[in-house]
């Protein structure tokens, strides 16, 4: 049995992700594969316990049948069902699976970051228990990754939306991803997958910026793309979800829109910065030419307020920008 803790060796940025789950994590049970694992499976568990064995069995028959050599990590993020009672059930018949126990819930992000750092293999899969992206895949992922040393991530990009609140998820995910498409210069056809592969070296830096809910699967693509890292997409068939979806639209649409202008703002601040200072600028240019026609050498108030307000924000951009380029990891 190998002992493995829940422990987080990287604080995020308060603002950003909330402190590691280290003092609620605790040991359920493992076991050791064979040998050095390549790819690392995460595997977030939240009260799925009509269906998390079937993923387990579906995830270990794929990768069995390939000829990677793996881990798949199952971590019980606080179920209040029978989950975690099925996970230990089930450890004894798949050698390769290691479960691990959360005392309090961490969400989703957390567990993905927590679990990347984890990991022992190149390459790190992130994927969900609840029966909804085609898991058998992942080896085809993982083999793209192989065959291109230039490409860092592989997406599973849904063809269909079988999610709660479908009328109103499509076009909020399609506003969502056509901004970050702008602010990132790049196609996305899928933003918040929650199946992909990616090289777990390339990721480590990013991990600390992951926060707690769904959003962190942006958060990884947007930081990604932000940075030169390739990403290749795959399009893939989306089922229909097994259990209760934990998705609340109001507040985790918000949260997407957020975490978009947050980590551009982290990579590229003129992107996001800049257009509204030009914009304030160029309007305060026109209503001061306006000013001078209807009255010779006179400013309105207003107009003085537009030009300072684009000045101020052309400043901040600019700080925002040098700050950025000083860091060092971009």
């Amino acid at each position: 049995m190998t002992i493995i803790s829940g422990r987080d060796s990287g604080l995020a940025a308060p603002e950003i992700a909330a402190a590691p789950v280290a003092q609620f994590a605790e040991v359920i049970e493992a076991a050791e594969p064979s040998r050095e694992p390549y790819v690392s499976i995460v595997l977030p568990c939240h009260n799925e316990e009509g269906h998390v064995v079937t993923e387990v069995a579906r995830i270990c028959a794929a990768m069995d049948a390939s000829d990677y050599d793996y881990e798949l990590l199952a971590y019980d993020d606080a179920s209040t069902d029978s989950t975690l009672a099925c996970l230990h059930e089930a450890a004894p018949q798949f050698p390769h699976l290691r479960v691990v126990h959360f005392q309090r819930n961490g969400g989703a992000g957390t567990v993905r970051r927590i679990g990347t750092r984890q990991a022992k293999g190149k390459i790190v899969v992130w994927t969900d228990a609840d029966m909804t992206y085609p898991n058998e895949r992942i080896p085809e992922l993982v083999q793209m990754l192989d065959k291109d040393p230039y490409i860092d991530q592989v997406v599973g990009a849904r063809t269909t939306e079988e999610g709660t609140y479908p009328i109103l998820r499509v076009p909020a995910k399609w506003f969502i991803r056509k901004l970050a498409e702008a602010l990132t210069n790049a196609a996305i056809p899928d933003l918040n997958s929650g199946l992909r592969a990616f090289r777990r070296e390339v990721a480590l830096p990013y991990l600390r910026l992951l926060p707690q809910g769904f959003s962190c699967v942006t958060t990884l693509t947007i930081a990604f793309l932000s940075n030169q890292h390739d990403v290749k997409y795959v399009p893939i068939e989306y089922a229909k979800r097994a259990g209760k979806s934990k998705f609340k639209f109001v507040k985790d649409a918000y949260l997407y829109i957020l975490q978009v202008l947050r980590m551009v703002m982290y990579f590229n601040p003129l992107k996001v910065l800049m257009p509204v200072a030009l914009f304030l600028l160029g309007l305060g240019v026109a209503k001061g030419i306006f000013d001078q026609v209807r009255h010779p050498l006179y400013l309105a108030i207003n107009t003085i307020l537009i030009l300072l307000s684009g000045l101020i924000i052309a400043t901040l951009a600019l700080l925002a920008d040098l700050i950025v380029r000083s860091r060092g990891d971009i």
